[in-house]
């Protein structure tokens, strides 16, 4: 190896993916200047403080399928403050009281989770049946074949003999959290992947991940601390409006030369970035979208469930989280409910969110009936995830522009993952690998 970088390699975006090449290309020994635009790092994942209390802005599961992501924390030093369940466990509630529960067992995949479908008691014995058929049905699709980009999961599942119960108490329960959309509207590809990786992949693939710490711990102090060992820049409150041939950034109305960009933003900021000669298609990633979630947060003066974390049916609550320890919190019970395809609560002001979730969580845990409410407060994420609808994933665009040393990152970009930390980091870890090649065979530069 022989001479140096006439410059850094410029990331734009603190996000996953940004963080990801960052890390990856200081491990392979090339100066990296990573720019995020917020004084924090983190991107969609990032923690706050109220009343004493670290919130994170969400909550962020991943799987143990999940492996690019894990790798990212373990390169960060931050693997021990993930805790991953031992096996694949979910309790589904009801506001009536009824209770089923999707337990993997120790069997290989994809017949690990047959037997869960089979005893799964919110579904009668025929649409267990049903379930388990349908099941075996996605086992068999390619994720990657074209036409599954082109219908949605609901018209295939009601072509595949799956009625509305069994769609709605396990298909969309389980679609609606990983797509952020629900059967009626999502891609048919996507589900699959999801289904077919975590599912019906590997017996522990689908066994459930969640923070021990805040989020801005593990995504922002960490990933600071891990480029700086690297030998990298972050700089904070750095806002890059345009991309220059050469390539170069102009940061803050500054043009800055680079070996190489990767550009690591969502689709629209990364739209009115990247210029048109580099990205022809660049006006289709508009049409990517957006999908809302919302998190309510309800703090307790007192424990009101012993569980962990829990799904539910027939309410407006989707997923709770218990985040008392990792906020820190002393005393009482700190819930976090995380509703995805919001779009219905997206804009509705938080007293009519508290009246319609308050009573929702007494139905589930009659013991919130007993107890004092000490906060609630809500966080909106309204650019949460593109849209993963029908023909997604054919405006997603490739890693590589048409300009030489101009690369995009991020979980809308074609990963083959749907949009997620998983496909957020492996984005950034395949950008990185098309900076390293171009860096390797460019004259003047290192590898």
């Amino acid at each position: 190896m022989s001479g140096s970088p006439v410059a850094p390699v410029a990331i734009v975006g603190g996000g996953l993916a940004g963080i990801a090449a960052a890390v990856a290309l200081g491990e392979a020994g090339h100066a990296v200047t990573l720019y995020e635009a917020r004084p924090r790092l983190g991107g969609a994942t990032h923690s706050f403080e109220r009343h004493g209390m670290a919130v994170d802005n969400g909550q962020h599961v991943f799987l143990r399928c999940c492996t690019a992501y894990m790798g990212l924390l373990d390169r960060m030093g931050v693997s021990d403050k993930v805790r991953l369940q031992k096996r694949f466990d979910v309790r589904v509630l009801t506001p009536e009281g009824r209770g089923g529960r999707l337990r993997r067992t120790a069997l290989p995949g994809p017949l690990h989770m047959l037997p869960a479908l089979a005893t799964y008691s919110l579904l009668g014995p025929a649409d267990r049946l049903r379930a388990v058929r349908g099941a075996l049905a996605l086992a068999r699709l390619d994720p990657a074949d074209p036409a599954l980009d082109r219908i949605t999961l609901q018209r295939w599942l009601a072509s595949h003999g799956q009625p509305e119960p069994v769609r709605e108490a396990l298909w969309d329960l389980l679609a609606k959290a990983a797509l952020n959309v629900g059967a009626e509207q999502a891609a048919l590809g996507p589900a699959v992947k999801v289904f077919r990786t975590a599912l019906l992949g590997r017996s522990d693939a689908a066994d459930i991940g969640v923070p021990d710490a805040p989020l801005g711990e593990l995504h922002g102090t960490a990933a600071h601390d891990a480029i700086k060992r690297r030998g990298g820049e972050v700089r904070l409150s750095a806002k890059v409006t345009g991309i220059a041939e050469g390539p170069a950034v102009v940061v803050d109305g500054a043009l800055v030369p680079a070996a190489a960009v990767i550009v690591a933003v969502p689709h629209g900021q990364a739209a009115r970035i990247v210029p048109a000669g580099a990205a022809p298609g660049r006006d289709a990633w508009h049409e990517l979208g957006a999908s809302p979630i919302v998190n309510v947060h309800a703090v307790y003066d007192r424990t009101v469930t012993e569980l962990p974390s829990a799904a539910a049916v027939g309410s407006p609550v989707q997923w709770v989280f218990d985040k008392t320890g990792v906020a820190g919190l002393n005393e009482g019970q700190y819930l976090t409910v995380s509703v995805s395809a919001a779009q219905r609560w997206i804009d509705l002001p938080t007293s009519e969110i508290r009246a319609e979730f308050v009573p929702a969580l007494e139905r589930l845990f009659p013991a919130a009936r007993q107890a004092r409410l000490t906060d609630f407060f809500v966080t909106r994420e309204r650019h949460a995830t593109f849209f993963q609808g029908p023909g997604s994933g054919a405006r997603r665009p490739h890693a590589r522009t048409r300009w030489p040393g101009l690369y995009l990152a991020g979980a809308w970009t074609d990963t083959g993952w749907p949009d997620t930390m998983e496909g957020a980091v492996r984005s950034g870890l395949h950008a990185a690998g098309l900076v390293r090649r171009q860096l390797v065979t460019t004259p003047g530069r290192r590898s």
